[in-house]
């Protein structure tokens, strides 16, 4: 304790736990009041005949102890609920309505929804934060203004309608098209345009830049698009070592880009001498990664990363040694997912044949009973979940980016931003360093209450693409009555928005060292 005290970031993390514990015990006791006083779970079984209404409604009555006073059944729910947060003492959150342990039904449903909305959470920071910045960068130009419709128009859309356009045009359509999968010239020129005119907004410059972009793009996009729809790509997809080395090649300029600049000559060398080291390790490697062990993949994965860094450091040299450890890490990182996303795309004619060519599913979070290789059980994970994930992000990106953008520009304006430039900073420096840690900290706050929020579930998106996750579990037990599961629920969710919010406030101290824990 005499440690604590002389700690302050211990002692604010001491002082808040306390604080928490006593506002979840007095939100549990709350919580559990007005679930008892919702209704009576032995109503569900008034329609029941005789001879089995008596028998469901003792064995509810014995399972959720409803025998007892609410106070004394609080207290006895409170004391197993306990052992979920003391180590070596059982978790023990009582039973459902059916007799069942809430505890495994808990389990499974966290699963699943950490499954959906963390990935799909994740994705939306990232995205909408990169966006964020680029729309405040290019302010008032056709990239802010498209960015800004964009993102009003998709924080506007209803989720369930998004769910049903995606399982209709995402999943049946789709499936129907991989029969004989062929794009026309017009959804080719199409798609060029769009990507071409999206380019060249944010590479910004003189009309005639941006419209060189644009024409560029369009020619690029028709040729790849053609030239895949012409040898049935579609149909029997995958990389190969020249698409791997291409965009491992794209990787390592732009992670040299990021970190120091393309001036730096050390620092990309060294991510060049990365790229190629690690493709040629993923074609060297090709018969041991057919059906490998996820242990053996994490394993490989930590050698690519502990090589990249050894590049880094050899070939960068004394004056670009750090940054040439992070860029080469950086791209060692993105050769090896490209590495095993050519072995995906190459198991994913086989999969579609076990599904029966349907291999974009519309509800389930797996298939069962299904059998195949690692890459094709990542297959039917990762198809699963592609629909709710991409529904949620659209809903989710537009706020990030809206976020990103005003407290971008608000720092950019900042005196301490104007005085970088004044010293002669390059602008990569003083964006990348000086303002965009600044202007995380508002972010900050939101993107951890929303991780918080999240963990209770997207009830809307479970229910169309039926996944039983902890969304659904809340609201089957709302209206079943279920006071346990009901409580398992409220018990997770309140430990995660009091857990996330002394997590956003532990980093704000990382972010700007002038926020003490006082």
């Amino acid at each position: 304790m005499r440690r604590a005290l002389h700690n302050p970031a211990l002692f604010f993390v001491i002082r808040r736990l306390i604080t928490s514990f006593f506002v979840l015990l007095g939100a549990t006791f709350l919580m559990y009041m007005l679930v008892v006083w919702s209704g009576d779970p032995r109503q569900n079984f008034e329609s029941y005949p005789a001879n089995i209404r008596e028998g469901k409604i003792r064995a509810v009555t014995e399972a959720l102890h409803l025998d007892q006073n609410v106070i004394v059944r609080y207290f006895n729910w409170l004391r197993g609920a306990a052992g979920c947060f003391v180590p070596g003492v059982s978790c023990d959150l009582g039973k459902s309505i059916d007799n069942t342990p809430v505890t495994g039904i808990l389990g499974n449903a966290i699963t699943t929804t950490l499954r959906l909305v963390l990935l799909a959470l994740a994705l939306a920071v990232i995205l909408g934060v990169v966006v964020g910045i680029l729309s405040a960068l290019r302010q008032y130009s056709a990239f802010d203004y498209t960015i800004t419709f964009s993102s009003f128009l998709l924080f506007s859309l209803p989720i369930f309608w998004v769910a049903v356009l995606l399982k209709e045009f995402g999943a049946i359509k789709f499936n129907n098209w991989l029969e004989n999968p062929s794009i026309p010239i017009w959804v080719s020129v199409i798609l060029g345009l769009i990507i071409g005119l999206l380019l060249a907004a944010v590479i910004g410059g003189t009309s005639r830049r941006r419209w060189l972009v644009v024409g560029v793009t369009l020619v690029v996009i028709i040729a790849i698009t053609q030239y895949l729809s012409a040898v049935s790509w579609f149909a029997r997809p995958a990389l190969g070592p020249g698409l791997i080395l291409v965009f491992s090649l794209l990787v390592a300029l732009a992670s040299t880009a990021l970190v120091s600049g393309l001036k730096a000559r050390p620092v990309l060398s060294s991510t060049i001498i990365t790229a190629l080291v690690g493709v040629i390790c993923g074609v060297a490697l090709q018969p041991v990664l057919k059906n490998p062990a996820v242990g053996f993949l994490v394993i490989l994965g930590i050698i690519a990363i502990v090589v990249s860094g050894a590049i880094g450091w050899f070939v960068g040299g004394a004056e670009y040694r750090s940054q040439a450890v992070r860029a080469s890490i950086f791209t060692g990182i993105g050769t090896g997912l490209f590495i095993l996303l050519d072995k995906v795309l190459v198991n994913f004619h086989r999969f579609s044949e076990k599904k029966y060519g349907r291999p974009i599913p519309t509800v389930g979070d797996s298939t069962p009973n299904f059998h195949g290789n690692i890459w094709q059980h990542f297959l039917d994970v990762s198809t699963s979940l592609l629909l709710p994930t991409i529904a949620l992000i659209l809903i989710s990106f537009a706020s990030y980016t809206r976020y990103t953008r005003a407290s971008m520009l608000e720092v950019m304006n900042q005196d301490y931003i104007r005085t970088a430039r004044a010293k002669g900073l390059t602008e990569r420096t003083v964006v990348m360093r000086h303002a965009f840690r600044n202007a995380l900290i508002p972010l900050t706050t939101v993107v951890a209450y929303d991780f918080a929020a999240v963990i209770g579930g997207a009830v809307i998106t479970e229910n169309v693409f039926g996944w039983k996750g902890m969304g659904t579990l809340f609201i089957q037990g709302l209206n079943a009555v279920n006071p346990n599961v009901v409580m398992a629920f409220f018990l997770v969710t309140g430990t995660a928005a009091v857990l996330f919010n002394l997590v956003a406030d532990l980093l704000y101290t990382a972010l700007d060292p002038r926020i003490r824990l006082q």
